[in-house]
Formats: structure tokens, C-alpha cells, sequence
């Protein structure tokens, strides 16, 4: 599975959790408003973001399990953790039944579906299916990408990035764009309730670091899959200026869901 650094997940954190579709997340509240007490697994918890955006929403009484494989962003998560918190290393790619082995009352995700293949994600329905637990996926890609002032590679580059989303992060051949709605689909089929909602980035033209990662990473990305040298040393020239000079402002495609069994809707 690949991994982020803390540094890159404590840059965007802001972004995600103004992104957070509130939608969603009053969903997720209001299915445990009558609960005394709750238990969570978060999968690909990174440094606890799902954490500190959910917990304020769900029961004063909580029990979390942060499972992920990377030992460096497990070591950030305690931090804001709440006491009884358990976290667990588990390479999710290999053992996603294992770790759910205690899945607690919710299971929780944030921009983790865009990183996984379609067998990993039947995997992952059909063990949420056969648990009877409900599901909450928030901040997955969906390839939507608006920037401003447009410039003539803008097209090629982010088509590129596209295609470069759905080679292997470690799950097999990542869904990447295509995730959101295929798990929606799924859940949905297996007779699951699921609210859906958009939940993009916005980045501003004051939001420089930011995009300026974004950029840089971008043409990475493209640049491994065929995109000329020069093209995207124009590219990123163009961009990056346009960021420097105040002009520059992205909008980031991203969904969430909460995917629930219908016996939840009967309580």
C-alpha cells in the first residue's frame, strides 16, 4: 500500500476537513444519537483525521481502533487520540478481513478508496455486508479538476494524472476516479442506504503551499506516464507562476459517502 508522509497529511487536513461533506456527516451522527456509546474502526486511519473530524459528532463515550501499515504516520496518531484508542499495523492490501476482526459499531475511511482495485473494493462490500455495519467514505478523487487561469497543457497534464491514479498504489489496479461511485453502486446493490455528496477541495489564491504540491506533484505524475519533459517544465513554470503571483485557484474533485443497512433505518 502506498504511503504519505505526516508532513503532506498535516498540509491538507485543513483542506479535507473544510471539504467534509456536512451532509454526510450529520448522517453519520444522527445514526448514533440514540447510542450511549460508540466504537469505530477507521481504515487507512494516516495521523487520526477521521478522528478529529467525526468524533465530535458521535456519542461522549468512544472507542477507536486506528489501523494502517505505515509505522511513521501510526507514531503521529496517539497525539490526538482519545484515551483507550488502539491502533493497529496492518497491511490492508493483504489482510482487510483481519482488521476488521472488532469492527465496532462504524466503520470509517478518508481518501482511501481511490487508491484500491475493484477486488480489494468487493472485499471490503462484502465484508461491511456480511458484519451488518455501517460504512462512512469520505475524500475520494474523482478526477473532476478546475483550475484558474487555465493554461494550453492543463488538459494533457491532468489526463495524464488521471491514468497515473489508476496504476497499482498496492491494492492491485486502483479505481482511482472511478472508486466513489462503484463502491455507491456496490452498497447500494447489496441493499445498503447510502447518502452521497460532493466533497471538493478549494483552494484559494492565498493557499500557495498547497498548490504548489499539488503542482509539483502533478508532474511527477505525468511525467511517469509520457508526458514530454519540456511540456511539463512549461507547464509547471506557468502554474507555480501564476500561484506566486496571487492568480492561481484549483477546485479538487472529491465524494463522500455513508453507506448504512437498511435495518438501521427500522430502529
Amino acid at each position: 500500500m502506498t504511503g504519505f508522509s505526516p508532513a503532506w497529511l498535516a498540509l491538507r487536513e485543513p483542506y479535507d476537513r473544510a471539504a467534509r461533506s456536512r451532509r454526510v456527516l450529520a448522517a453519520v451522527g444522527q445514526a448514533f444519537t440514540a447510542k450511549p456509546a460508540v466504537a469505530v474502526t477507521d481504515l487507512g486511519c494516516g495521523t487520526g483525521a477521521t478522528l478529529r473530524a467525526l468524533a465530535p459528532l458521535l456519542p461522549v463515550e468512544q472507542r477507536w481502533q486506528l489501523v494502517d501499515h505505515d509505522e511513521a504516520v501510526l507514531a503521529a496518531a496517539p497525539a490526538a487520540a482519545p484515551p483507550g484508542t488502539e491502533i493497529v499495523k496492518i497491511d490492508l492490501a493483504r489482510h482487510l478481513e483481519a482488521a476488521l476482526d472488532d469492527p465496532g459499531d462504524l466503520i470509517t475511511m478518508s481518501a482511501l478508496l481511490d487508491l484500491v482495485s475493484a477486488a480489494w473494493l468487493d472485499r471490503l462490500i462484502a465484508a461491511t455486508v456480511r458484519l451488518a455495519r455501517p460504512l462512512y467514505a469520505a475524500l475520494s478523487y474523482d478526477g473532476r479538476v478546475t483550475l484558474t487561469p487555465a493554461t494550453p497543457d492543463d488538459s494533457a497534464v491532468i489526463g495524464a494524472v488521471n491514468r497515473h491514479q489508476t496504476t497499482d498504489k498496492g491494492f492491485g489496479a486502483a479505481l482511482s476516479p472511478a472508486a466513489a461511485a462503484a463502491a455507491v453502486a456496490g452498497f447500494r446493490r447489496a441493499g445498503f442506504d447510502v447518502i452521497e455528496d460532493r466533497s471538493d477541495w478549494h483552494f484559494a489564491a492565498s493557499d500557495r503551499d498547497i498548490q504548489m504540491e499539488m503542482i509539483d506533484g502533478w508532474a511527477d505524475a505525468a511525467g511517469e506516464m509520457g508526458v514530454s519533459p519540456s511540456e511539463l517544465a512549461a507547464w509547471r513554470v506557468a502554474r507555480r507562476d501564476a500561484v506566486a503571483a496571487g492568480r492561481s485557484t484549483m477546485q479538487i474533485g472529491h465524494v463522500d459517502f455513508f453507506a448504512r443497512p437498511m435495518s438501521m433505518l427500522r430502529r
